[in-house]
């Protein structure tokens, strides 16, 4: 039995209304990503990248498109999964597939703590004296809290947050006019900067950057779980998925552009200010109207996916214990008040408090990269088998693009920081050993069990 078979649904269930357009998922796409996206990862990228942050965010853009197509690609194969696993676990092998779910898993747990790390930095700006261990208590509580009241930041709310955001990139956009005019006024070699500098260029440095700058991109995949109800999914959800990568570098680096014209490298950001250094930038730019509004804008969006982020990896260890892949007395139950995973909802949030105070945001954004990158170069593997040597449909650059996407993104992989390599290797190789349990403890000729479905979008 295949995943694909898994996953198929009876023929007398009800099915969903095809009425989405090309234009409704590059907005949903957008709506996923979050216009703001490179403003919380920027400090970091900068001093990591010695000041390259618009190369950084264009060379990661080049790896998505890539990727976005392999994506788009594999949609049409599945159009009822929208799930790097299923991809990779039934184009490759189970055991691929597992890899990648269960570096899926990583990110899920990780993603809620850097915006816990992020929320208590930007709320530091607000109240400087409280400590940032009081702000971070704080927000893992109300993570927590939330969650286990059943709240959820619905379509209609993120809809509306994104064209808050929207419009407060507009006002970003009309001050770092004026400032770039009247104030700082480059001339000549200086509006080429951004994109390279000779005195602090580094190769090495650069591709590192970039491993984290792809941070920007998270969450683009998303388009492909709309198959269903997209019109034409065949060719809408590869354009949907490419489009979304694309406005989103585009903006992102005219973003950090701004940002680095108005703010020349001279030296890294302090370690005070680093997780927040866009905020201090719009500080110079607009002075503190700007201030307060960047950061009161990039603090609501990050509280919001701290939220949603807890929710989804407390709804994603519900799926595996339902499916009996993880203990299925502690992971599969249901609180009887409130139809919520209480005991994963706790969890994440002990493991949110836990990470808070064990890394910082760069550690963390580098970890939740490296499964990221697992599931890219999985999709694009998926892709090059089935379109290249299986499928008998004939698409252009049915080798290169997917061969394109498995190459850049494995180099990105390679170029994250030892840290992130050891720590993410080390995740790989406990589920690997949990793998090998299972395997030996399902059935008594050793075979592992087929798990159903859970139903737990990737």
């Amino acid at each position: 039995m295949t995943i694909a078979q898994d996953i198929k649904s009876p023929a007398s269930a009800p099915q969903l209304k095809r009425t989405l357009k090309l234009w409704h998922l590059i907005v949903y796409g957008i709506i996923i990503v979050q216009p703001t996206a490179p403003m919380g990862i920027y400090g970091v990228v900068s001093n990591v990248a010695r000041g390259h942050v618009v190369t950084t965010i264009l060379i990661a853009m080049v790896a998505m498109l890539f990727t976005a197509v392999s994506y788009g690609r594999m949609a049409r194969v599945y159009p009822s999964a929208g799930s790097a696993y299923t991809y990779v676990g039934s184009e490759l092998n189970r055991l691929a597939g597992y890899v990648v779910g269960w570096s899926m898993l990583m990110d899920y747990l990780l993603n809620p703590i850097i915006c816990a790390v992020w929320c208590s930095a930007a709320a530091r700006n607000i109240l400087p004296s409280i400590p940032y261990a009081a702000w971070a208590v704080s927000f893992v509580l109300l993570f927590t809290l939330l969650n286990l009241r059943g709240v959820q930041a619905s379509g209609n709310v993120n809809a509306i947050l994104a064209i808050g955001m929207s419009m407060v990139v507009v006002v970003l956009f009309a001050y770092s006019v004026r400032y770039l005019a009247f104030i700082a006024r480059p001339i000549g070699g200086q509006w080429l900067t951004p994109f390279y500098d000779p005195t602090t260029f580094s190769p090495s440095r650069l591709f590192q950057g970039t491993s984290i700058a792809v941070l920007t991109y998270i969450g683009f995949d998303g388009i492909s779980t709309m198959s269903e109800e997209v019109e034409n999914p065949r060719r809408n959800i590869m354009l949907g998925t490419v489009f979304t990568c694309l406005f989103i570098g585009i903006i992102s680096a005219i973003e950090v552009y701004i940002a680095q014209l108005a703010w020349p490298y001279h030296g890294p950001f302090s370690d005070s200010i680093v997780d927040t250094a866009y905020v201090h930038v719009a500080m110079r730019i607009g002075g503190k109207f700007l201030f307060h509004l960047i950061n009161a804008t990039l603090l609501i969006a990050n509280m919001g996916s701290g939220i949603a982020a807890q929710f989804g990896a407390a709804r994603l260890l519900y799926g595996m214990g339902r499916d009996n892949a993880l203990p299925r007395k502690f992971f599969g139950s249901l609180s009887i008040k409130t139809a919520i995973p209480r005991n994963n909802v706790l969890l994440i949030g002990a493991c949110t408090m836990l990470g808070v105070f064990l890394l910082t945001y760069e550690q963390g954004a580098e970890l939740l990269n490296f499964g990221a990158f697992i599931a890219f170069m999985g999709v694009n593997a998926a892709a090059l088998i089935h379109y290249k040597f299986r499928s008998k449909e004939k698409v252009r650059l049915a080798l290169i693009a997917p061969l394109a996407g498995l190459l850049v993104s494995a180099f990105i992989w390679l170029n994250l920081g030892r840290n992130a390599q050891i720590l993410g290797t080390a995740w790989i190789v406990v589920g690997l050993v949990l793998y090998w349990l299972r395997r030996n403890k399902s059935k008594p000729d050793g075979t592992l069990a087929e798990p159903q479905d859970s139903g737990i979008p990737a």
